[in-house]
């Protein structure tokens, strides 16, 4: 990066935090640290919940997903805004009216300590998970730009993420939230304006829309139901909204994000905006990457993005191999973009027989290209590198380093910076509050002042902050960083959602089927993983249907024994 570069995502950073820490001053009690005293307005919870998704895994890994597999993705937030509405309806008033610091507290008031404690220990398992995943995603900035060691980078940006979550508090999270939206949508305006504005003079924006279109970059909808299909719209609909329905009523990083609201309506316009605004944005999202895709049709991208795996392939040893696939891939360039060009022209001349003549020219010229990097990561096994090496993650990054002017790579530095603290902050955040509340005070010590409790939620700050440091040494293996994350979430979060159905909508079932049901659930889920092919988005539906016939079944036969 250059000087300009440094300067501008410094500046922002600086800015955002700064501003939060102002405005999160006055932290000194539990109920402000850890809920802001139940005083923000629904704009700033509205922005805090999507900045809390938003980490840099939504910059870094969405827009490769949509470079490698088009925009079939946005797809899995198909069921969010209908489960916005369910849970405005339902989780919010409930929550707040139970007066409670997390949602697992409701579930001892509804079933016993025992479910409490097992929903709160898997809150805690996949959250600390996510939390390595998420940490890892900047350090991949930092490894590809600074040539950093990824250990000392993670280091760096956990050490950095906790002092911030440490000495705000849940209000300082919310407001730098809100201001770091701001920055993230210049960012993502900037990047895609840069990327279409780097095309070649004589393609204009239609243009790229349309080669985009013909590689299959904008599948945005697929009506096929196959249930081992990660996205479509079924999956996307359904299994989405269950995801999204686990997500935001029963993680903690997002629920406490709404018990600070000042007011049940004001927790629900934060919810209702999110359901509005997410799909949008994550569309937007992901056209970037169709429009990076389209850029690098013309400019030649390197046969792998992860640098250090190309280098391996490069050595003096394996020249015998990488040269012969090098020319070839090189020549599936040339092939692909001289094909382009020749649908561009069919495109403009208006001839229709020779535009699907020229297309299916251009899709096998887009196939001989694919192969030729494919073989690549074959490659790269031979010479002992990663296995089944997924790049995704590093795509978005080569095109913002090595093509965006000065001042500009700052700012979306910035944003994917700025993301991640958002993200970590919050989750963060989260953790510490189910850990002090659910499991120190509840379990250990009940009676104790408010100051005490207060140095216990830091402390547990600084705790998981270690715990994401050292989890995020192994996000590397996980391929696809936006995909890993969900599919690790809908390990449990089906188990979660039916437990809080059973408890909002089954007033018969008692505690002991609450219990096993969600052992049931996991159980169900799990085998479904290693049994089966089902895409990992259905996983929600399942694991909450065997929780909620398992609670039902069981909580009958202990009447019917009374």
């Amino acid at each position: 990066m250059r000087l300009a570069d440094w300067f501008v995502m410094c500046g922002a950073l600086a800015f955002v935090v700064l501003y939060g820490l102002w405005r999160g001053r006055g932290s000194n009690s539990v109920n402000k640290y850890l809920l802001a005293g139940r005083t923000m307005p629904w704009h700033a919870m509205a922005l805090s919940i999507m900045a809390t998704q938003a980490s840099a895994v939504t910059f870094i890994s969405t827009t490769g997903q949509s470079y490698v597999d088009g925009m079939r993705f946005v797809q899995f937030y198909f069921g969010l805004p209908v489960a916005m509405v369910i849970l405005s309806m339902t989780a919010v008033p409930i929550f707040h009216r139970a007066n409670v610091y997390t949602a697992y507290e409701y579930l001892e008031q509804r079933f016993d300590t025992r479910t409490r404690a097992l929903v709160s220990a898997i809150f805690l398992i996949q959250r600390g998970l996510a939390l390595g995943i998420t940490l890892f995603a900047p350090a991949v900035v930092l490894t590809v730009i600074l040539g950093w060691p990824m250990r000392q980078t993670t280091l760096i940006m956990g050490a950095v993420a906790v002092l911030y979550t440490t000495l705000g508090g849940a209000k300082t999270v919310a407001w730098s939230d809100f201001q770091q939206i701001m920055v993230m949508t210049a960012g993502l305006v900037a990047a895609l304006v840069a990327a279409v504005l780097l095309l070649p003079g004589s393609v204009t924006f239609p243009d790229a829309v349309a080669l985009a279109g013909a590689a299959g970059r904008l599948n945005a909808v697929t009506l096929n139901l196959d249930w081992n299909d990660r996205y479509n719209l079924w999956s996307g609909l359904i299994g989405g909204a269950f995801l999204a329905l686990s997500y935001f009523g029963c993680d903690q990083s997002q629920v406490q994000r709404y018990l600070t609201g000042k007011s049940i309506a004001q927790s629900r316009l934060s919810l209702l905006f999110n359901g509005m605004a997410k799909v949008p944005m994550q569309f937007f999202i992901l056209f970037i990457g169709a429009m990076v895709f389209v850029f690098y049709i013309f400019e030649r991208p390197p046969l792998l993005f992860e640098r250090t795996e190309l280098a391996r392939i490069q050595q003096p040893a394996m020249q015998s191999e990488y040269r012969p696939l090098e020319d070839r891939y090189n020549q599936a360039f040339e092939n692909r973009r001289a094909a382009a060009d020749r649908l561009l022209q069919a495109r403009h001349s208006g001839d229709t027989g020779r535009w699907q003549e020229e297309l299916r020219a251009y899709q096998s010229a887009q196939q001989e290209f694919d192969a030729a990097r494919r073989d690549g990561v074959s490659l790269v096994e031979r010479a002992g590198g990663t296995k089944g090496l997924v790049d995704t993650n590093y795509i978005f990054l080569t095109f913002v380093t090595r093509h965006l002017p000065a001042g500009l790579v700052g700012l979306v530095m910035a944003v994917i910076f700025g993301a991640t603290m958002a993200s970590i902050s919050g989750e963060m955040n989260s953790l510490a509050t189910v850990t002090m509340v659910d499991f120190y005070k509840r379990h250990f010590r009940r009676a104790a002042p408010d100051h005490h409790y207060l140095n216990v939620s830091r402390a547990a700050t600084v705790f998981w902050g270690c715990y994401a440091v050292v989890t995020s040494q192994f996000a590397n293996r996980l391929g696809s960083l936006v995909e890993a994350v969900n599919v690790l979430g809908s390990f449990f979060y089906g188990g979660m959602l039916g437990v809080f159905v059973l408890a909002f909508y089954f007033p018969r079932v008692r505690a002991r089927g609450a219990f096993y049901g969600v052992l049931a659930g996991e159980a169900v889920i799990f085998a479904a993983y290693f049994f089966t092919k089902i895409a990992f988005l259905w996983f929600n539906v399942i694991g909450c249907l065997v929780v909620v016939a398992t609670g039902v079944l069981i909580s009958r036969l202990e009447s019917s024994r009374a």
